[in-house]
């Protein structure tokens, strides 16, 4: 993308509402209620041709450096200074008031180009607000309306100067892994997002909840790219008492759909909950490659124990996940974050693993000597064939003669001996069953 553009302004003026409409989709939340963005949120603006880096951000507000606002308005700082413009909006509707006037002040101060942008524009309630808007000494003002996408036009032009040709480097090229880091409230997701980019790049602190988007941020790691996501805390249902708590985590759950690999982060201090389990089974569900990383590792008076607990307690609850990496870290100090993510790009790899048909089909035969299927009606099932008809996660079609009446136990059985065979350790496995001879043999041979 060619250059950055920072949208800033007071709570509640639609600083959402314009991201998801120049991105194209619904990726913000977006709320009456103030101060729904917390940390910066990043995607791709697009206006006609014009494709640019797009960042949300939490509205400014006046308040103590160390003081959630305070600290959500250092992001905001942070943001702008990476930005090559930064777009002030205002509401039209409302005016210009004492607080865009601070703003629009600390911005001239700021020496980065600012484009004033007077959202809620439609109707003509909102004309004396526009003429307002040349008081704020930041040049004639760009009236749009964001949830109905006029203006968009201005916009463009305004925005045009700031375009550049840009190539795009060997490192952005390769393929992008999509890692989402998952988990309930407070267990130090975003603590982990910051000590891998090496940045303050995330709220954090003491109170439950800071994350509500599902934050995404582009990171190298050793040479390869990674979209890191940070998610807001899951907890369970009957405890999701407001709507704003039900949008984050329904963009949580958006963010293990789209993701690949996936980081649940448990607190070592309160080991495996119910909720952490249930996280787990819905990453599976989906079809997603996992890591377990138990944070707080510094923490811990007998790490030994606690580990060899952990990996017990995944194995009996997570039989689905047999094999999966349980990485002790901690968030704070560093401790085995390098091991994380060299257990993430090996169950990336398993996750993506391909075995030959030959192969399977060798391992069916030794599988059914080892251990028939079951007698049904006096009659053993036969299992024909099998082969990977995909990847992501690895996805087997077997072909049995009557696939409803081979038992649930059996099927297990075969997964786990294929996950042992072929060294699929940790990764969902789907097995779909089809009726049906060999589809692969000849018809004559079928039919002899």
């Amino acid at each position: 993308m060619s250059f950055a553009v920072a949208i800033l302004g007071r709570p509640n003026v639609g600083k959402s509402t314009l991201f998801n409409r120049l991105v194209g989709r619904r990726l913000a939340l977006v709320d009456n209620t103030p101060g729904v963005t917390r940390d910066r949120r990043e995607g791709e603006g697009r206006i006609a041709d014009l494709v640019f880096r797009l960042v949300d951000t939490a509205g400014l507000e006046e308040a103590p450096p160390d003081s959630l606002s305070g600290r959500m308005q250092a992001q905001t700082a942070r943001a702008l200074d990476d930005a090559d413009v930064g777009l002030l909006l205002i509401d039209a509707r409302e005016g210009v008031t004492e607080a865009d006037r601070h703003f629009a002040g600390w911005l001239r101060h700021a020496g980065k180009p600012v484009v004033l942008v007077a959202n809620k524009a439609e109707g003509r309630a909102a004309l004396a607000g526009i003429g307002e808007a040349y008081r704020l000494g930041l040049g004639d003002p760009v009236p749009v309306s964001a949830e109905h996408g006029e203006g968009l036009a201005e916009l463009y032009e305004r925005l045009a100067p700031f375009f550049r040709a840009h190539e795009l480097s060997p490192s952005e090229q390769k393929k992008v892994l999509q890692l989402a880091i998952v988990g309930r409230p407070n267990v130090g997701k975003s603590t982990l997002v910051n000590r891998l980019l090496a940045e303050e790049r995330l709220l954090t602190g003491p109170e439950a909840g800071i994350t509500r988007d599902a934050i995404t941020i582009d990171w190298v790691w050793r040479d390869r790219a990674v979209r890191l996501i940070d998610t807001a805390g899951l907890r369970r249902k009957p405890k999701i008492d407001s709507r704003l708590e039900q949008l984050s985590v329904g963009d949580a759950l958006r963010a293990i759909r789209f993701a690949e690999t996936v980081i649940l982060v448990i607190d070592s201090l309160q080991p495996l909950e119910r909720q952490d389990l249930t996280i787990a089974r819905l990453v599976a569900e989906e079809g997603r490659a996992l890591v377990l990383a138990a944070n707080k590792w510094d923490a811990i008076d007998k790490p030994a124990e606690l580990l060899k607990h952990l990996r017990e307690r995944v194995s009996t609850s997570l039989p689905q996940l047999h094999g999966i990496a349980v990485v002790a870290i901690s968030a704070l100090s560093g401790l085995g974050v390098d091991s994380m993510m060299e257990a993430v790009v090996e169950a990336y790899e398993v996750w993506n693993r391909r075995v030959s048909t030959a192969d399977l089909n060798r391992w069916l035969a030794a599988a059914l000597e080892r251990h028939p299927p079951p007698l049904v009606a006096g009659r053993r099932l036969s299992l024909r064939y099998i082969t990977q008809v995909n990847t992501r996660p690895p996805t087997f079609a077997l072909f049995v003669s009557k696939p409803i009446e081979l038992a649930d136990s059996y099927r297990r059985y075969l997964v786990n001996s294929l996950r042992e065979n072929f060294d699929l350790p940790g990764t969902p496995i789907r097995m779909m069953l089809r009726k049906g001879a060999n589809p692969y043999q000849p018809r004559r041979a079928r039919q002899g």
